[in-house]
């Protein structure tokens, strides 16, 4: 009797599993192909065929189920769990609690699909858009998230990406409702980390420009600033995005000065600060370095960064099991022709790091294909710091001249950046020449530098457009 399989108090034709695998292969496969690609297709239907054919049919769901969250998406888990506890659990407890719970992760996922910020027709770019770069193409206002006693609008404008092609970028500009009367400073905020998929921009999040969002904005907007929080190319607009690759990012950041000049009623002054954290740090850091000459109308007077991820190849081998490492060989992978995704990547791993590398920061499921790719170590198969990939990595490293004061924030307790890489860069930067005010908090980790133990970014700020002398640590 091997041909039969017993199902609660039934025993069932094997040839009836053969049905049930079909089924939950093609969920499995067409989740795949939406989400991941083609490769995705054989891994998901093949490993279902293989569990359904070797274990118990309660072990089965439960294993479809996870492997449809780590692979694909809640909707297929949801939907498999469903059908299998509908058709094939017949009366039996078990049916019902596993119906129950595929109707409770399908309903779950797809008010998380529903609900998910998608950009809108806003962030399309015009069919013919106009030469040069940091052009305003469009401007609308901006309420969600917004202060009180400010106003924002979200902007469109031109850019450029590294092989010196034109693209558009995305961001909010907030200043105080009770305006000043003269020309007013202008702060760019260079945002951390949050994905590579154009639905990860910042101005998508329920509160881009909120207090929790940027650090020291209701001071900022009491001096009389004007703030501007880009999105980065390929956040909200069309890819790739350059994360983590310094330049790409720091062109966006001086363009959205450039396109705020055209706002005329905010009397943007020429003044400029820009602060960073984490990723944004980097980009802050490379445009105090490219500042003068792709945008030498910005008169910059400062860069602060907090937490930077500065030495970009000692960061990717201490990211070896973590999200970042999927985003970082996606996006160099994707932005550099000589940087191959296989040539890096396990071949167990690809699919898994492709779909890891679409999810936003903030995705609730990023947890789960985290766990998918680090069940025995890191993603790479070839190191990072080797060949064009390391050549490229090297290239993004901020460790140029930069003209002026640069403020660098740095938490002890920092494992994302630790504070013995940063102290490295610290040293090798100060060797350019460029002034350094390195300060380091004890207790204060990757998110804590951003509190208000952090540096008083106003106040340093303030002191820049003063012309005051600014402090050195580099002779320490």
């Amino acid at each position: 009797m091997r041909w039969l399989v017993p199902v609660g108090r039934r025993r069932w034709p094997a040839a009836a599993f053969g049905l049930l695998a079909a089924v939950f292969g093609a969920l499995l496969m067409l989740g795949g192909w939406v989400t991941t690609g083609a490769p995705a297709v054989l891994v998901a239907a093949g490993a279902v065929l293989l569990l359904l054919t070797l274990v118990p049919v309660a072990w089965a769901l439960a294993a479809v189920a996870a492997l449809a969250l780590l692979v694909t998406s809640p909707v297929v888990a949801g939907l498999g769990v469903f059908l299998g506890g509908a058709v094939v659990l017949r009366k039996t407890p078990l049916r019902v609690a596993a119906t129950a719970t595929g109707a409770l992760v399908l309903a779950g996922a797809l008010v998380l699909q529903v609900t998910h910020p998608r950009p809108d027709a806003f962030y399309a770019a015009p069919a013919h858009p106009p030469a040069g770069h940091g052009v305003l193409l469009r401007s609308e206002p901006f309420t969600r998230g917004v202060p009180s006693s400010s106003k924002a609008r979200r902007i469109l404008y031109t850019t450029t990406r590294g092989d010196g092609t034109a693209t558009v970028a995305s961001a909010i500009v907030v200043a105080a409702t009770q305006a000043p009367a003269t020309p007013r400073p202008v702060v760019v905020w260079a945002h951390g980390a949050t994905g590579l998929a154009p639905d990860c921009a910042p101005s998508l999040r329920p509160g881009p420009v909120g207090t929790g969002s940027i650090p020291d904005l209701a001071p900022a907007l009491a001096a009389g600033w004007i703030v501007i929080a880009p999105d980065y190319p390929g956040l909200g607009t069309k890819g790739p995005h350059p994360f983590l690759i310094g330049p790409g990012e720091a062109r966006s950041l001086l363009d959205a000065v450039l396109a705020v000049r055209d706002l005329t009623d905010l009397r943007p002054a020429p003044q400029t600060l820009v602060w960073g954290h984490s990723q944004g740090g980097n980009a802050a850091l490379w445009t105090g370095i490219i500042a003068p000459a792709y945008a030498p109308a910005v008169d910059l007077k400062g860069v602060a960064a907090l937490a930077p991820g500065s030495d970009v190849p000692r960061l990717a081998d201490h990211w070896r099991d973590e999200i970042y490492s999927a985003y970082l060989i996606e996006s160099y992978s994707e932005t550099y022709p000589d940087v191959r995704f296989d040539a890096y990547v396990r071949a167990e791993d690809r699919v898994t790091v492709r779909e890891q590398a679409g999810r936003c920061l903030d995705d609730p499921k990023i947890y789960l294909s985290t766990l998918s790719v680090l069940r025995g170590g890191d993603i790479w198969k070839t190191p990072p710091n080797s060949g064009a990939l390391g050549a490229r990595l090297r290239d993004n490293v901020p460790d140029q001249p930069i003209a002026v004061p640069v403020l660098i924030g740095q938490g002890k307790a920092d494992t994302t950046v630790p504070a013995t890489i940063q102290d490295d860069y610290v040293r090798r930067e100060c060797a350019t020449g460029t002034t350094v005010d390195y300060r380091t908090f004890p207790g204060l980790d990757h998110v804590g530098v951003l509190s208000g133990d952090s540096p008083d970014l106003v106040g340093w700020s303030r002191d820049r457009l003063d012309g005051k002398p600014p402090a050195s640590t580099c002779s320490r």
